[in-house]
């Protein structure tokens, strides 16, 4: 099978977790809206009527099933691809990190946008940076801490033990990304969760996610994703 991702095609955002899962899988996909017409297309099929559309992207096309939102992709690819246990108990307790990593992912991206994603980063400086100063002081720390945790009680190479979940990939992009948009805050913060950074890099040196971050297929961190970088943020 030929899966169709759909998302923005100049973002990471949150498609960037489902490419990493692809990515390590070493699925057969295409990144629909970066080819010609596919942003058209993508918005066709979000409007299309009957059936089961979905909101928004990040959405996967996988034969005839159409699967909406990071975390349901990611439970569905994890199922199909060994990235994800086979037992339920397990294969649930993975979807439930995903979720609270879903969590997260909406604080990080409110540090730059606190008033809502209708007003521009310029029109909510001050915000922003009240947002910014409480969730590098509660919050970072308090979702960090729960995996750092994890980590430490399981004594494993993942989180979930020996083998690879999509839990693990989405914990490297969580890295990466607040490395990106906080440089210098991140300089101090790494020595509290030093087996999150160990796990990031072990996920950056896996053949395929290394060859993936070497590609064309990986898009650049940029302004307009959920990972952004502003000088004002970082002090």
């Amino acid at each position: 099978m030929k899966y169709e991702l759909y998302y923005w095609p100049s973002i990471q955002g949150r498609g960037e977790y489902v490419r990493l899962a692809l990515e390590e899988a070493g699925a057969d996909y295409v990144d629909v809206a970066r080819g010609a017409k596919g942003v058209a297309a993508m918005m066709r099929m979000m409007q299309e009527p009957g059936g089961t559309p979905p909101f928004a992207p990040p959405f996967l096309k996988a034969g005839k099933l159409v699967i909406g939102q990071t975390a349901n992709i990611l439970f569905y690819l994890g199922g199909r691809h060994g990235l994800a246990p086979k037992a339920e108990g397990p294969r649930l307790w993975v979807h439930q990190l995903q979720l609270t990593i879903t969590d997260l992912v909406v604080e990080i991206h409110d540090t730059h946008h606190p008033l809502g994603p209708s007003l521009y980063y310029e029109d909510q400086k001050a915000p922003a940076k009240r947002r910014t100063e409480e969730f590098w002081k509660e919050r970072v720390t308090k979702f960090t801490g729960y995996f750092e945790r994890l980590l430490r009680d399981g004594g494993a190479a993942y989180l979930t033990g020996r083998r690879l979940t999509y839990v693990d990939l989405s914990l490297f992009q969580i890295v990466a990304g607040l490395r990106y948009a906080f440089p210098q805050r991140m300089r101090a913060f790494e020595r509290k969760v030093p087996r999150l950074i160990g796990l990031h890099d072990r996920i950056a040196a896996r053949p395929n996610i290394k060859a993936y971050l070497a590609s064309e297929r990986r898009i650049p961190f940029n302004e307009d994703g959920i990972f952004r970088q502003y000088k004002a943020l970082d002090l």
